[in-house]
């Protein structure tokens, strides 16, 4: 989650799609924010390979079998890690979170370690700290039910908008990965964001999509950035869109 760009932007600069190109392979982002304390560092070497998918082919077997029935959802840059503990405090489902922003990674590790104590349970959340394309190729057909994307870094000028991760080429990567009928949800608070998104998704055949929300439905966990966001007066828009679950993606 990195939605700090100039919102001042009008979203008709949002690009053109018949202009828009393939998504470069390079990983564009913050990787390190302030320097790492030496309790974070710390973290990153002793905690994170405890934490992390090891078995992306088949992340089940990452998870502890008793809880083999909960759905399996993944979060795809999940900031500091807020939406992910709140998540983590319903017990409803399992997690993979992906983010390789550090200092998000080492504020969610820190949560995940103080669960780990008061419940004497290992939480049902297992850590991605990789490019999440690549996670997405790596993982089963119809492996998840649902995915959240909230408030994602809108790269907002035109010639930008191939690094967005709302992209024609991630759409058929969410498609192969979410089971028949499984969620995508989706947040953010800019408006060229937000007028991309409503392009791309009318321009695929992938998804069914709905009008999007206008207050955080029932069920969605809240993020900092979109606290930000009310905070100054930005309006935060929510989709959920259902995968149609076509037999061939193309």
């Amino acid at each position: 989650m990195n939605d700090n760009a100039n919102v001042s932007s009008s979203a008709s600069s949002g690009g053109d799609l018949s202009e828009l190109k393939a998504q470069p392979t390079r990983l564009y982002g913050r990787r390190l924010g302030k320097p790492l304390r030496q309790r974070q560092a710390e973290l990153l070497e002793k905690e994170l390979p405890r934490f992390s998918l090891i078995h992306p082919e088949n992340p089940t077997i990452d998870f502890p079998k008793s809880t083999s029935e909960m759905p399996l959802w993944l979060e795809i840059g999940f900031g500091s890690g807020e939406h992910i503990s709140k998540e983590m405090e319903r017990g409803e489902k399992r997690y993979i979170a992906s983010e390789f922003f550090e200092n998000g990674i080492c504020s969610l590790l820190g949560r995940l370690i103080e669960t780990e104590k008061e419940t004497g349970n290992f939480p049902n959340v297992r850590l991605w700290a990789k490019d999440a394309r690549v996670l997405l190729d790596a993982l089963p057909t119809a492996s998840l039910d649902g995915v959240c994307l909230f408030f994602p870094d809108p790269w907002p000028k035109k010639r930008h908008s191939k690094r967005r991760f709302v992209h024609p080429d991630n759409l058929k990567r969410l498609a192969r990965v979410l089971k028949p009928a499984g969620k995508w949800r989706v947040a953010t608070d800019h408006p060229v964001y937000q007028e991309w998104i409503k392009e791309v998704m009318t321009h695929q055949n992938l998804f069914q999509i709905f009008e999007p929300a206008t207050t955080r439905p029932e069920g969605w966990s809240p993020t900092r950035y979109e606290a930000k966001a009310f905070r100054e007066g930005r309006e935060c828009l929510y989709w959920e869109f259902k995968n149609k679950g076509l037999s061939e993606i193309k």
